[in-house]
């Protein structure tokens, strides 16, 4: 299972040539399903606020057009999810990774990311080149 960063989900329906041919691979080739957190879609709404990113048109039809086009499923995030994540290591501060790590860690999860802070997490695998 392959859980998609915020970023990674972005780069995948807009601009996949800043996706690493190996995130591509993986993406084309997984089996076990897509994901992305429930907290992606709160990050994209606050990204497309700020202007940060084109959504192409409203933020709904970004998220779930994308999420149907591509077969991804989202995650919740759950009183377990919340709490997972306030007992992560103090290595990242952002609290939208957090959950995303929190996430990756409970179900099993491999992320598709480009972060470099992600991966030094202890039991979490984080994949991009």
């Amino acid at each position: 299972m392959l859980l998609l960063d915020t970023h990674t989900f972005i780069w995948l329906s807009s601009d996949r040539s800043l996706l690493s041919k190996k995130v591509l691979d993986m993406i084309e080739t997984e089996t076990e399903g897509l994901f992305i957190s429930a907290i992606t879609a709160t990050e994209i709404g606050l990204l497309a606020a700020a202007d940060r990113i084109n959504t192409f048109g409203s933020c709904e039809d970004f998220l779930f057009g994308n999420i149907k086009r591509f077969g991804i499923h989202h995650v919740p995030v759950d009183v377990e999810i919340g709490l997972a994540s306030t007992q992560l290591p103090p290595i990242h501060r952002d609290p939208f990774d957090r959950i995303i790590i929190a996430t990756a860690h409970l179900h099993s999860m491999t992320i598709l990311t480009k972060d470099r802070i992600i991966p030094t997490y202890p039991k979490v695998k984080a994949v991009w080149e």
